[in-house]
């Protein structure tokens, strides 16, 4: 029998983002003045997003070879198949790797391995790509690991881009957990053969996301499940009553651990910006490693 593997909180969203909102992947979107700030413009900000990671990257003229670490639906993958990268993908979800695989399907030489980076075999792929990408999966991989990652797996002069958040400080309040301390990578990047080309605060652009995120979970989905709760309760006694018993009894704190991190109405974009910062982080691999 096949192990079964744990669904991680950004396999979750990134399956709740296509089934509830229709997106393609669970990034941020990217919100330039102008755009407003709507649940409809989100693919249109998911898309803005992309194309200024993509930016960052060197043109597709010569079909660099291209590692997109941690690559969700595979959409942004299959995007760089498109404009000429020869692409591979990097997934440890089963779930997410057959989503990607069939947008795979008319690639025939792109690869996708289905496992952390942490456990792909360094030795084996030395060298093999030109550049490694990172969008919003850097947060997910112990710093120490992404970063012998980045010296073994990239050809001399080969970048790696990162598109993520960071926090300010060194601990969390859990109200925005995830991410490593911007301080304590620039200190580690220091000690690695790699050089900070460039170091974009993508902050202000991308933090009303959160407010889209908020507005969503306050005043709708929270809205939503009061009524349905009130329905129940006057309507189905018994089966309201069972529902509550067996949430509190399989779930009960991570219940209360959700409400106070996505219904206390603390998660804004106020409180995202103080805690944490939003890179594009261009390392470039020095020709000596």
């Amino acid at each position: 029998m096949a192990e079964h593997k744990k669904m991680s909180s950004r396999e979750l969203g990134l399956l709740l983002g296509r089934q509830l909102l229709g997106v393609q992947d669970l990034h941020y979107g990217l919100w330039d003045q102008g755009l407003e700030l709507t649940l409809a413009n989100l693919p249109h900000a998911q898309q803005r997003y992309t194309e200024y990671l993509f930016e960052a990257l060197p043109p597709p003229d010569h079909h660099p070879r291209v590692l997109d670490v941690g690559c969700g639906t595979g959409y942004q993958l299959q995007q760089l198949l498109e404009r000429g990268y020869r692409a591979d993908g990097l997934v440890p979800s089963a779930e997410l790797a057959t989503q990607v695989r069939e947008r795979l399907a008319a690639y025939p030489r792109a690869r996708l391995f289905e496992c952390r980076l942490q456990d792909l075999p360094l030795e084996a792929h030395a060298g093999a790509w030109d550049i490694l990408l990172f969008s919003e999966s850097f947060q997910y991989i112990p710093l120490a690991d992404s970063l012998r990652a980045i010296e073994a797996l990239l050809a001399p002069g080969g970048y790696a881009v990162i598109c993520d958040f960071f926090r300010r400080q060194a601990d969390s309040d859990g109200l925005f957990g995830g991410g490593h301390q911007l301080a304590h990578f620039y200190r580690v990047l220091e000690q690695h053969p790699l050089r900070l080309e460039r170091d974009i605060d993508m902050t202000e652009g991308i933090s009303p996301s959160i407010a889209l995120l908020d507005q969503l979970l306050m005043q709708r989905l929270l809205p939503a499940g009061r009524s349905l709760d009130i329905y129940l309760r006057d309507n189905r006694p018994w089966s309201w009553a069972l529902l509550r018993g067996l949430a509190r009894l399989l779930a009960g704190r991570k219940l209360r651990r959700l409400r106070e991190k996505y219904f206390s109405g603390h998660r804004t974009r106020a409180t995202f910006e103080a805690r944490k910062t939003y890179r594009l982080l261009v390392l470039v691999a020095r020709p000596d490693i």
